[in-house]
């Protein structure tokens, strides 16, 4: 079931009010006629062309164009005969909301041929309704020429927006799949394998147990190691999945960069060495909430990510060539950023920002110190 108030405001952006009082502004035209005939069939082309109009918002397919094309029609007599050039802006508007290129294109094309032709005719012949508001008319006509086109690439970007949040899930949800087919295969090769030893093991202790007391006491001993080495490696499993590897989460960041179509350009060796699995951990969420942040709001088309270590400290610099944080959200500027600082701090590490010609973020975590031999 369509609503129409939520029509107008998501394909337009405007109030439903808005478009109320631009329904009662073509009386204002009609009723100034000496014939009630022409009223009468003035009343009828605004419910015609009004009900096409939500038809042709609430439809799907080709029938959208027939309805769009009546439109045409009813704002074109309109013009012609009331003087009224105003229901092009509806169609302006409109028009935008075709999702499909070819059909956009074709009717943006005969609307404005159309708008233009009716204009130059009603001046032509001394319309004198038309040339009394002709400073509305060059206006309506340049709207004609821009809303359109500005309403289709608004919901286009939505559109994407969408398409790259339902992505960003997808691959979570690949990333949670992987991660735990991975754990089953751990687990299985951890201790599937010393499990059986320990049962095997077990069996034969207790065979032994009354005659070769020794052999048994052996096969116990054997037992207990067997099951002190699986509980070393169930730990250092545990350990390696509570934190997330660096180079795992740039293989996420080359997927999500892919699907939002911004080039991603990589310098340095992606393997980092001398630094602890938690400094690693807080790296990996720092680079992933600096990389959302350049496909939410950067608006970029290059994303540089430069790991630079040293003697003293590992350097991850994520920059891009986008807007910049002149006018970023306060939520951006300050939340999101004093995460990430907080995050850092914990290592030991800092945070160091740069907004000139798109955003410089340098993040810093020290490393351990290569003693010489």
């Amino acid at each position: 079931m369509y609503h129409w108030q939520g029509i107008f405001r998501k394909n337009t952006g405007l109030n439903p009010y808005v478009w109320l009082v631009c329904f009662i502004l073509p009386f204002y035209f009609i009723i100034g006629s000496s014939s009630k005939g022409y009223i009468v069939f003035g009343v009828l082309m605004i419910i015609l062309f009004f009900a096409s109009n939500l038809l042709g918002l609430v439809m799907k397919g080709w029938p959208v164009y027939i309805w769009y094309g009546l439109q045409m029609a009813i704002s074109i007599l309109m013009a012609l005969i009331f003087g009224f050039v105003y229901f092009s802006l509806f169609l302006a508007f409109f028009i935008g909301t075709i999702q499909n290129k070819a059909g956009f294109i074709t009717l943006y094309t005969i609307h404005l041929v159309s708008t233009f032709i009716t204009i130059n005719y009603s001046l032509a012949s001394v319309n004198l309704v038309v040339i009394q508001q002709l400073p509305f008319v060059l206006i309506s006509m340049i709207a004609v020429i821009l809303l359109p086109v500005s309403t289709y690439n608004k919901n286009k970007q939505d559109m994407l927006q969408g398409q790259l949040e339902d992505a960003n899930k997808q691959i979570s949800e690949l990333v949670k799949q992987e991660e735990r087919q991975r754990i089953a295969r751990d687990l299985h090769d951890t201790l599937g394998q010393k499990l059986s030893l320990i049962g095997l093991k077990s069996e034969l202790a207790s065979k032994m147990v009354t005659r070769n007391p020794a052999r048994a006491q052996e096969e116990m001993k054997d037992v207990t190691l067997t099951a002190r080495t699986a509980l070393k490696e169930v730990r250092e499993m545990v350990t390696q999945m509570r934190g997330t590897r660096f180079e795992d989460e740039l293989f996420r960041v080359r997927q999500i960069l892919k699907v939002a179509d911004i080039e991603l350009r990589i310098e340095g060796e992606e393997n980092l060495t001398g630094v602890s699995l938690m400094a690693e951990n807080v790296l990996g969420m720092c680079l992933k909430e600096a990389v959302t942040n350049v496909i939410k709001h950067s608006e970029a088309s290059i994303c540089e990510i430069m790991i630079e270590p040293d003697h003293t400290e590992l350097v991850i610099t994520v920059r891009d060539n986008g807007k910049g944080m002149k006018d970023a959200p306060e939520r951006i500027r300050g939340n999101g950023l004093r995460g990430m600082r907080e995050r850092l701090e914990f290592v030991n590490g800092s945070l160091a920002i740069t907004s000139v010609e798109g955003t410089e973020l340098r993040i810093a975590v020290p490393r351990a110190v290569q003693r010489q031999m």
